[in-house]
């Protein structure tokens, strides 16, 4: 075997192809080398010993040439395409196991490979707006590379401290949404995170992107996107809606795509966070959008099942915990600077709320907006369970106590009609007292008026969508209570926007 420090040959045993010499055409494909322990700039040199789907054995003959866990490791295959690895464990003094973030076909044995002495970075500043990157920083929208002004930055950061005074004394700043569900009874808060959570067909992906188009119109600021599993087609529709409306020089986005490794997957939503503090150092506020955090969960579990780590509960990995604690925890509101308000979209597997993911994420999140098949099957969109969902913005200091007391006699009322929509289907509304009638009726009318057309969906419903402001929803909501509408039909308030006008 020829000396790994020496300039790689073709070693014509293997028929191996050399990757592009640094320096030598090959910008695009190789990283900055960084300085390690202070000698001169150098990357270390191994070979591939075996390539099982994503997960690639290293060997590195020379010990100081060994990469930490998290360093990223070059290799290039037969068509000379530059593959991304990342160390995950070592399994000897020489041998390093890594998972790939990209596809090894055609990755052939004994390939030379190039260990940076850095974890993945990514191309990071104002040059981002506007413009797709997939987990390692590539630009994946056809438009050239991402002519980033800032150096790359670790994505694997540590998460910033904060002071618990500061944040106690600063005072909540509700920010809109025009989405009536979500502003009266779940209000978002500026630095919250807010999980929208449902099964697969419930709708969450549509309600993300009405919150994208809505508070970008309204609010402007900046909104990063991760794509977490997403699938092909909707990526491309959402880039699509937000060129079209205007809105895609307010995002960057970041994708890790149904088509890519888990690696891919699980790494992406790091990228996208990478990116939310970048603008956070700004002081600017900042949304991060993520959808969907379930997959990042499942890329997790299924890099743990290829590097044969013992399951825990249910198959899922054991690092469970730690994984979503890791992204969780990054993302927080500077005291003195800039917000990262988090909205991630989790989807429930068989609908199962108890499942121990969904379970796993819930615990560090300040609301959870539930969506109900029932619902949906009913053609109540958005199709949101207010006695399922909940939120800890629900606060007469955070909303006020008009807003308060109006959404808590909501919940009563819904809670009331719940109870009473057994009976009625046995016996009918007639049968009702005086009370449970006058209830059952207004909670009808409630339901309704929380149903709303989106922007995003009008060319599947035909309906022109609608923003409503919280006085004007605040308005309805108690008209409603006090028996304005009592003999206007329920079917009246449906998909509607603000409250209609009587005559």
């Amino acid at each position: 075997m020829s000396d790994q420090n020496s300039a790689p040959q073709k070693d014509l045993d293997h028929d191996v192809v050399q990757p592009p010499v640094p320096g030598e055409g090959a910008a695009e494909q190789t990283s900055p080398v960084p300085e390690h322990h202070g000698r001169e700039p150098r990357r270390g040199t191994g070979r591939v010993v075996a390539v099982q789907g994503p997960v690639v054995d290293v060997c590195f003959e020379n010990s100081d040439d060994i990469p930490a866990l998290f360093d990223v490791i070059e290799a290039w295959n037969f068509q000379k395409k530059r593959i991304v690895l990342q160390t995950a464990e070592h399994l000897g003094k020489k041998l390093v196991r890594t998972v790939s973030l990209m596809d090894t076909l055609d990755l052939q044995l004994n390939q030379p490979c190039y260990n940076t002495f850095k974890p993945i970075s990514v191309p990071i500043g104002d040059a981002c707006f506007g413009r797709i990157m997939d987990a390692v920083g590539n630009p994946i929208d056809k438009k050239g590379p991402i002519d980033a002004p800032l150096s790359p930055v670790r994505v694997l950061k540590q998460a910033m401290g904060f002071d618990l005074k500061q944040k106690e004394a600063a005072k909540p700043q509700v920010l809109e949404t025009g989405i009536k569900y979500i502003d009266l009874l779940y209000p978002l808060v500026k630095g919250s995170k807010t999980g929208i959570i449902g099964g697969a067909g419930c709708g969450k992906t549509v309600v993300i992107l009405e919150l994208i188009n809505n508070i970008v119109k309204e609010h402007g600021g900046a909104c990063v996107f991760a794509g977490i599993g997403e699938r092909i087609r909707e990526g491309n529709e959402l880039f699509y809606e937000l060129k079209d409306s205007g809105l895609l020089n307010n995002v960057m986005l970041a994708y890790g795509q149904m088509d890519q490794p888990p690696g891919a997957r699980a790494e992406v939503v790091n990228t996208g966070i990478a990116l939310a503090e970048y603008l956070q150092s700004k002081n600017k506020d900042v949304l991060l959008f993520m959808d969907n955090l379930y997959r990042f969960i499942q890329g997790g579990q299924e890099i743990s099942t290829l590097l044969g780590r013992v399951p825990a509960e249910t198959g899922y990995q054991p690092t469970l915990a730690s994984e979503v604690s890791g992204v969780q925890e990054r993302i927080r509101s500077v005291p003195g600077g800039g917000s990262v308000t988090a909205l991630q979209a989790v989807y429930v597997p068989a609908d199962d709320m108890t499942d121990p993911a969904v379970v796993a994420i819930f615990s560090y999140l300040d609301g959870s907006i539930v969506l109900s098949r029932e619902l949906v099957q009913r053609g109540m969109y958005p199709a949101i369970d207010p006695l399922q969902s909940s939120c800890g913005n629900l606060d007469p200091f955070v909303i006020g106590e008009r807003h308060f007391e109006l959404a808590q006699k909501c919940i009563q009322h819904f809670n009331k009609y719940n109870g009473l929509k057994r009976i009625v289907a046995v016996i009918g509304v007639e049968e009702l007292n005086k009370e449970d009638r006058l209830v059952y009726g207004r909670a009808q009318r409630l339901l309704n008026f929380m149903t709303q057309p989106f922007h995003v969906s009008e060319v599947f419903t035909g309906k022109k969508g609608a923003y409503v402001h919280i006085p004007d929803l605040l308005d309805g909501v108690e008209a409603v209570f006090e028996g304005t509408y009592d003999k206007t039909k329920p079917s009246d308030f449906y998909m509607i926007g603000k409250a209609p006008q009587l005559s």
